[in-house]
């Protein structure tokens, strides 16, 4: 029988049965030994499938009402029936796309509770770490699930007496599992589905022969599944290393930020970097705000010279020790503080939902970053701010970052020092007005108005209030957006009566965008919130 004869004939039974004969699509490409099933976010319709279409059990069901989960996101709608069917995989997404439910809720609903550890995560950092257990034990409170983060910097006697009370979701990070798999000391440790969390960031970190190593101590008969925002050839070749078959899902969507976030720019000159930083958060309401540092001692020094401004402010980076890294982390979630600098590994997988604004103190390299640093703000439905820091050189790096990510942007002047003060006294009066009547303040009052007039008394109760919040600086920061308009925004450019004109010495334009300098001035000096000059910060 010929070939289209036989297709004839199938077609024919379907018509009967009422079928489909639409032609089936190629069979998907394979890239370096595994399938391809590459997803095209802004070409997929919004899902129709809602979580009680994946057969997950009720107490998860349970878990992901409670969570207020609707529908699925793409990669949870491409993945999870794969990972409950016992594949591998291999999912490409960006931060912020909902990857740990991708993996955690299809893995926790093939637990078998009576076997030991079942899931295995390794995450690059501990913060992530505690986030990630935190939100899988969630996910299988009502499921009986008990969860631990393992990580270094505590007690790895205490960590093994809790994985070996019965504990079957165990994260960690690679260092930590590699020093509890090398001392012998965990028994019967067999996971049956081990996750690679945000591999990328790992073998940035320098994680690459740890993972390979703690592979040698798992069992062989596994699901495995590796999550990475972006796939450089050692990704994938660790892939083909270890994992068998893996179906590879990409959603290729650029990665946007959240509706919820205004994104607000700033150009200024360099050595009024730390200038326009005070201004900015002088004039901001009541917020909270974490700001992103390229290095650690960025985020030392920036840190030093707000507290010597009068803000609380913290700094958060990986020199620190894990236990003043937890403390300063609990400390801004409990509002001890407002001001939080931070180190993009240092702030990866912090889950703090009442941030209100993010500043980039200078432009992140690369893409993903920017999208990492403001997706800390606007979150659980609320709106968010995200600011960002330039001098003339970074503009066009900034404009590469939206095309790749898209969104918009708005270029915006620094508020004046005359328009802070008047903010601040129309806040003031408001305060005022609002204030209830107080014995004890009468009580003063009456004592006062012996040796001063009601006048006198007031005007010198305000200056005194007035000066405590002094707010000082030169009048203008930064740079005119009509002036970076004109200048087309250029990455070489300089300041020339009131415009830009082009460097002359600029004969690397064909080079790319070069890292930008490091060094920030203060700028003209501040009076602290108490009143007392500060000098100038190194």
């Amino acid at each position: 029988m010929s070939l289209d004869l036989k297709r004839f004939k199938q077609e024919a039974q379907l018509l009967l049965r009422g079928g489909d004969i639409t032609p089936r699509k190629k069979p998907p490409k394979r890239k370096n030994g595994y399938k391809m099933n590459d997803t095209t976010s802004s070409e997929t319709p919004q899902s129709t499938l809602l979580f009680t279409d994946f057969g997950l059990n009720d107490s998860l069901l349970k878990a992901i009402a409670e969570a207020k989960f609707t529908q699925p996101s793409p990669i949870q709608e491409k993945v999870i029936p794969i990972i409950l069917n016992g594949q591998d995989v291999v999912a490409q997404a960006q931060t912020g796309t909902g990857k740990t439910a991708a993996f955690g809720l299809p893995s926790l609903n093939r637990l078998d509770k009576a076997a030991g550890v079942g899931l295995l995560v390794i995450t690059p950092t501990r913060e992530l770490a505690v986030q990630v257990s935190d939100e899988l034990y969630r996910l299988g409170k009502y499921c009986g699930i008990r969860t631990i983060a393992v990580y270094g910097g505590q007690s790895i006697q205490r960590q093994i007496d809790g994985i070996e009370r019965g504990a079957q979701v165990v994260v960690a990070t690679p260092g930590r599992l590699l020093d509890l798999l090398k001392s012998r000391r965990l028994s019967h440790f067999s996971p049956p589905i081990v996750v690679l969390d945000e591999a990328d960031e790992m073998l940035n970190m320098g994680f690459l022969e740890d993972i390979q190593e703690i592979f040698t101590f798992l069992p062989k008969e596994r699901q495995t599944l590796l999550f990475s925002a972006t796939m450089p050839l050692p990704i994938q070749k660790l892939a083909k290393t270890f994992l068998r078959e893996p179906e590879f899902i990409k959603i290729t969507k650029k990665e946007t930020a959240s509706q919820n976030i205004q994104q607000i720019c700033y150009v200024i000159h360099e050595s009024e970097r730390d200038d326009a930083l005070v201004r900015l958060l002088d004039a901001q309401e009541e917020a909270k705000s974490i700001i992103f540092c390229r290095t650690k001692k960025d985020v030392d020094r920036v840190s030093s010279f707000l507290t010597s401004r009068g803000y609380g402010a913290r700094g958060l980076h990986g020199d620190m020790e894990q236990p003043q890294r937890q403390r300063v982390i609990d400390g801004f979630r409990q509002n001890e503080f407002q001001i939080l600098a931070a180190t993009d590994v240092a702030a990866r997988g912090l889950n703090v939902l009442d941030v209100t604004h993010v500043y980039n103190y200078h432009l992140p390299y690369e893409t993903e970053s920017y999208v990492h640093r403001i997706g800390r703000t606007g979150r659980a439905g609320n709106k968010g701010i995200a600011i960002t820091l330039l001098n003339p050189r970074e503009v066009s790096g900034l404009k590469h970052i939206f095309r790749e990510h898209g969104g918009n942007i708005e270029y915006q002047s620094i508020p004046t020092l005359q328009d802070v003060k008047r903010k601040f006294a129309e806040k003031f009066l408001k305060k005022v007005q609002q204030r209830h009547f107080d014995q004890e303040a009468h009580a003063l009052l009456t004592e006062l108005q012996k040796e001063m007039s009601l006048e006198e008394i007031s005007v010198n109760l305000l200056s005194l209030l007035l000066d405590y919040k002094k707010v000082e600086g030169p009048e203008h920061i930064g740079i005119h957006p009509q002036d970076i308009e004109r200048s087309g925004g250029s990455s070489h450019q300089k300041r020339k009566r009131g415009g830009f004109s082009r460097d002359s010495n600029n004969r690397f334009r064909d080079r790319g965008r070069r890292p930008p300098s490091r060094s920030s001035g203060s700028g003209a000096p501040y009076r602290s919130r108490e009143g007392k000059k500060a000098p100038h910060s190194s």
